[in-house]
């Protein structure tokens, strides 16, 4: 999504063509001529196809699917031979990719939006429209548009390419390297080794190849890089070594949910505002397919489209971003008057720290496990893998709404999602709204009291050993991707001992720190720690939510308090 100064990322033609164009279906019995109309703007990049009913629907589903692919279904809330919603059934196993709409004329907008709102809760279908009113009714092209952005970001084939790769498949840095792309929002393609394309690179390249895979990024010599690090100092304008000549207001360790709107709230204010990332921006939260209870996105919106929408909001109020450095200290200055901030690629001396670092997905620690990794087993969503399962028996392991997001994300692709929970259900930790959808959709099945202890197969995953924690039965199945999403660990190892944690290592703060270290009787302020100038947010800070909302308030909070410690 460009460099670090906020300008947007070349993108090339991608080498991918549709034999068809993705269809558009509009399903109507009234009002087919007015609805191809109002869609004709898309007809450049899209084939939009009238059909009066779902019987006739479903036909031209299974026909486009042949050739192409489908990428929105809207149906007239008037169709007569079944109900929108059976419409949507019917299709779901033919085009299970495609956005759904639903569209009513004003005089039944109102009155049927009520016995239809629990099929949008329950993920039924995508977006409930008032049919447009007139010409450059931009309110619903604007949702439509939004549709079908978020389709685009999640076909199997992307149209175009600013990054190319080339690489045998199962490469455990290629799969890295493309999550990481994922996260980032940079559109990628990756081509093996024996196509036009993967030839085409290796010529550029010059000379043998050392490893796969291969990266070719606008404006850059083909890359054999050894780390996801070298390609994110690549693609965000490489700045080899972090250059702030100066002591800045404020420096944030972290750019997942906390420490955006920390940044987007602190330039504001005027702090000069400095952002370390290790990885991609947006976090664990940036790999969320899709986050539906996030306020003001009534359609929701991905991980990914929210951190890069906060952190261009960031870079216009001043932010400077470095991504790819990893911080390994934190220290009071020689003559004590601020703190630097540690990294391979130099210092940043600052007046206060937010950290902000959020956690990392907890191990599973078997070894026949681990050793599969990027060959089939994978540590949180993974989108780039996800697409790659089409007709796949996968399974996902964690209760969370991580979990639950990954699993209806997966169902896209793959021909059975399994959750499998130590517990007796998903009730106890996954919002409803994603129960209720899990519960919905055929794919996806629920295994309670049910822990993977172990995995095989010849080059990739192939099986999995799966135990009962109850009686101890041991179980095998064939399994062909496997997406650990466990709960979570800290990342604060770089943390002084003058900044104090609770047993598991997150972050204490606020009346939670330890009496001993309380001025005059009286605990820090709620987001501040045991050293003076630093102060914690999000999933890192002990005692947290462990939601999106909660870390963007937190980050947002947290700026007055660093406010009146810069005061004084």
């Amino acid at each position: 999504m460009g460099s670090h100064f906020g300008g947007e990322a070349p993108i090339r033609p991608g080498v991918h063509t549709w034999p068809v164009q993705p269809a558009i279906i509009l399903v109507s019995p009234d009002h087919a001529d007015f609805l191809v109309d109002e869609f004709g703007r898309y007809r450049r990049d899209y084939d939009v196809v009238a059909v009066p009913d779902g019987a006739a629907a479903a036909d031209e589903a299974r026909r486009l699917t042949a050739d192409g692919a489908v990428a929105l279904i809207v149906v007239d809330l008037a169709v007569r031979d079944d109900h929108p919603l059976a419409v949507f059934h019917e299709l779901r196993q033919s085009v299970p990719t495609a956005k759904r709409v639903i569209v009513a004329h004003w005089d039944r907008f109102l009155t049927d939006a009520e016995p239809l709102r629990p099929g949008l809760v329950k993920g039924k279908y995508d977006a409930y429209l008032l049919m447009p009113r007139g010409v450059r009714d931009e309110e619903f092209h604007g949702a439509i548009t939004e549709l079908l952005s978020d389709w685009g970001s999640t076909v199997a084939a992307p149209e175009v390419e600013t990054v190319r790769m080339v690489s045998p498949p199962d490469v455990t840095l290629t799969v890295e390297i493309r999550d990481y792309l994922d996260r980032t929002g940079m559109p990628y393609g990756t081509h093996r080794p024996d196509s036009e394309i993967g030839q085409e690179i290796i010529a550029e390249f010059g000379t043998d190849v050392p490893h796969w895979p291969l990266v070719e990024v606008p404006g850059e010599r083909v890359l054999a890089p050894v780390s996801v690090r070298e390609v994110a100092a690549t693609t965000y304008g490489r700045p080899d070594d972090i250059d702030v000549d100066a002591v800045v207001d404020l420096c944030i360790v972290g750019a997942g949910p906390a420490g955006l709107a920390a940044a987007v709230y602190g330039a504001s204010e005027g702090l000069d505002t400095v952002v370390v990332e290790a990885e991609a921006i947006g976090g664990q939260a940036g790999t969320s397919s899709m986050i539906r209870n996030y306020l003001g996105f009534p359609r929701g919106i991905s991980g990914m489209r929210l951190a890069q929408r906060a952190r261009l909001q960031a870079i216009r109020f001043g932010t400077r971003f470095f991504t790819g450095w990893e911080v390994g200290a934190l220290s009071p200055c020689p003559h004590g008057d601020h703190l630097v901030i540690t990294t391979d690629g130099g210092e940043i001396h600052t007046r206060s720290v937010v950290i902000a670092a959020g956690v990392a997905y907890r191990r599973l620690g078997i070894d026949t496990v681990e050793a599969l990794v990027g060959r089939g087993v994978h540590y949180g969503s993974a989108m780039s893998a996800a697409r790659e399962l089409d007709g796949a028996d996968t399974v996902v392991v964690g209760g969370g709404n991580s979990a639950g997001q990954a699993a209806i994300y997966l169902s896209r692709f793959a021909r059975s999602v399994t959750i499998m929970v130590r517990r007796s259900g998903l009730a106890e930790t996954m919002s409803s709204y994603l129960i209720h959808e899990i519960e919905h959709n055929q794919r996806i099945t629920v295994q309670p009291f049910a822990e993977v202890v172990g995995a095989g197969g010849d080059d990739r995953l192939a099986w999995l050993d799966v135990v009962d924690p109850r009686s101890g039965d041991r179980r095998r199945r064939d399994c062909d991707g496997l997406f650990l999403l466990l709960g979570a660990d800290p990342r604060c190892d770089w943390l002084p001992i003058d900044v104090a944690r609770d047993d598991r290592g997150f972050v204490l703060t606020g009346r939670d720190v330890p009496g001993e270290t309380w001025a005059d009787g009286r605990p820090p302020a709620n987001l501040a720690t045991t050293m003076r100038g630093v102060f914690a947010v999000g999933d890192i800070r002990a005692g947290s939510m462990k939601r999106v909302a909660s870390a963007s308030g937190e980050g947002a909070s947290v700026i007055p308090l660093v406010h009146a410690y810069l005061t004084g």
